[in-house]
């Protein structure tokens, strides 16, 4: 049918251009007109039947233009290859932690880590399905509240009726519960009265959990590059300031009432104006800041620190010496106290405490991580004062 199509489009073309010769050279545009007006329509008849061939003809397959689309099919075999490469992960937990009284007086640090907390609260979960909990607590005032939250959070937290599956609205009842619970305590015993920052991180199957209420900081690294999974509750950071102002209170010199360097914590009930009861919230927020995330195989380990580890490391910097230690000797605990040395020689004041959790039992790769590019100038005095040193 293909050929007899064919031969009837010449056949036409022959007609047409003798009824062309017989007309004059102005009429030539418009028998152009009339041939490809013929032809279209058999012409996409031809390519129709032809495409209706194509699952028939395997050797159609094997041509040119199906090039592009192997090419499409292999891009999407390997993207879907690197997705299940970091979905399909489970975690190798392991931990270290290191703590050390620094320049202070006193130590009113403290953390905690527990591998799996329901079998150490007696709460039945499949064996496979443990629940890991981590934390940093920095107490000022005394350790009393440190101390307090770090023993009582994490059976709070169990206890609560829609553990593990509702982890986030679990993870912030119980830090206010627990805040509640230290202000009876403190009632009974006028001894106790103190505050805490607490920053937690509960890891359930691939789930990272952070909450964090104060100005320890948790951060990820990620194939090198660092990852902060909290924010520093501290007087200078505006949306803090924002929340303390719509609630009465007021920032006076850095400080929140001119009392606290922080503006979430656990306790401090005994200073005045900070917190209030029956209902109503002062500018002092025990309520912590969620911060969930999906496990990868890119996401190499967690540091979990107080503030004087950050008053003398930046998040990046953190990692990068901790990578480097790790590559070394692959010993966490030992890997948190050269950190702590470390901001020793740095000259950090306050008590320094770390937590390291990894999710590899192998150490992590060498890889290039790709930094900003941060441009630099200097000033025409600079550059002045500049030449006259190289003269001299």
């Amino acid at each position: 049918m293909c050929l007899q199509d064919a031969e009837h489009v010449g056949q036409e073309k022959e007609d047409l251009k003798t009824d062309n010769n017989n007309n004059d050279d102005d009429n030539t545009t418009t028998a152009n007109s009339s041939i490809n007006k013929a032809s279209w329509p058999l012409q996409c008849d031809l390519l129709h039947t032809q495409m209706e061939n194509w699952d028939e003809d395997s050797s159609l397959i094997t041509s040119s233009n199906s090039f592009p689309l192997e090419s499409i099919c292999e891009d999407t075999v390997t993207m879907e290859k690197k997705q299940n490469m970091l979905t399909n992960f489970s975690p190798a937990l392991r931990s270290g932690e290191w703590t050390d009284i620094g320049g202070r007086p006193h130590m009113e640090d403290t953390y905690v880590c527990i591998g799996d907390m329901a079998k150490k609260f007696g709460y039945n979960l499949p064996e496979d399905e443990a629940v890991s909990f981590y934390g940093v607590f920095d107490g000022h005032g005394g350790k009393a509240a440190a101390h307090f939250v770090r023993d009582h959070l994490p059976r709070v937290i169990v206890d609560d009726s829609a553990f593990p599956l509702e982890l986030e609205k679990v993870v912030t009842r119980s830090y206010i519960e627990t805040d509640a619970a230290f202000l009876k305590s403190c009632s009974l015993e006028s001894a106790l009265s103190s505050g805490t920052t607490a920053l937690t991180a509960i890891i359930f199957g691939r789930s990272l959990l952070v909450a964090n209420a104060g100005d320890c900081r948790a951060v990820l690294s990620r194939r090198g590059k660092a990852e902060e999974l909290s924010k520093d509750h501290r007087p200078c950071c505006m949306k803090e300031r924002m929340r303390i102002e719509s609630l009465g209170g007021y920032i006076d010199d850095g400080y929140l009432n001119g009392q606290l360097g922080v503006t979430r914590a656990l306790g401090d009930w005994h200073l005045e104006g900070m917190k209030e009861l029956g209902g109503r919230v002062g500018p002092l927020s025990a309520e912590p800041e969620l911060k969930l995330i999906t496990l990868t195989k890119e996401d190499e380990f967690l540091i979990i620190g107080s503030d004087g580890i950050w008053d003398v490391f930046t998040s990046q910097n953190s990692v990068d010496f901790a990578r480097r230690r790790i590559q070394e000797h692959n010993d966490l605990k030992l890997c948190c106290k050269q950190i702590v040395d470390e901001a020793i020689k740095r000259g950090a004041t306050d008590n320094l405490t770390v937590v390291m959790v990894s999710f590899h039992s192998e150490p992590p790769p060498n890889v290039i991580v790709q930094r900003a590019k941060v441009h630099r100038s200097i000033s025409a005095e600079g550059l002045l004062n500049l030449k006259c040193l190289l003269e001299e």
